[in-house]
């Protein structure tokens, strides 16, 4: 199956959008295939406002995330691997997702020789 994280970040995008709201993406800009504007970057990371009227060709992809912005009046294409997304939340509320890095281990079959495991239910008074 195809990681989770892109549809994640796509559904929560547009539901920031959609409550009028900022949506910014927290990113590890020490990956290697990120292009972004090296004077913002503080501690590793680095915030991006993606809110439509902030950037130009917005597109969120399942193996990365591309648009064009300008910063302090430099025009710039930014590329972001969806793997270097640590979060995307409204910038008025916070509210929205972090993500861990566990969270593209979906992609992994279990190994061959682990039984199923088997739902535990019990009877709740």
């Amino acid at each position: 199956m195809t990681s989770l994280k892109p549809y994640l970040i796509r559904s929560i995008y547009e539901w920031i959008i959609d409550n009028s709201m900022t949506p910014h993406l927290l990113i590890d800009a020490e990956h290697r295939d990120a292009i972004l504007p090296v004077d913002f970057i503080e501690n590793g990371k680095i915030v991006l406002n993606i809110r439509p009227e902030a950037i130009q060709d917005l597109s969120l992809g399942n193996e990365e995330i591309q648009f064009n912005a300008r910063f302090s009046g430099n025009p710039m294409q930014i590329s972001v691997p969806t793997v270097a997304v640590n979060a995307i939340y409204a910038k008025e509320n916070g509210k929205g997702m972090v993500f861990d890095d566990k969270d593209d281990s979906d992609n992994v079959p279990p190994p061959e020789n682990t039984p199923p495991v088997k739902p535990r239910l019990r009877v709740v008074k």
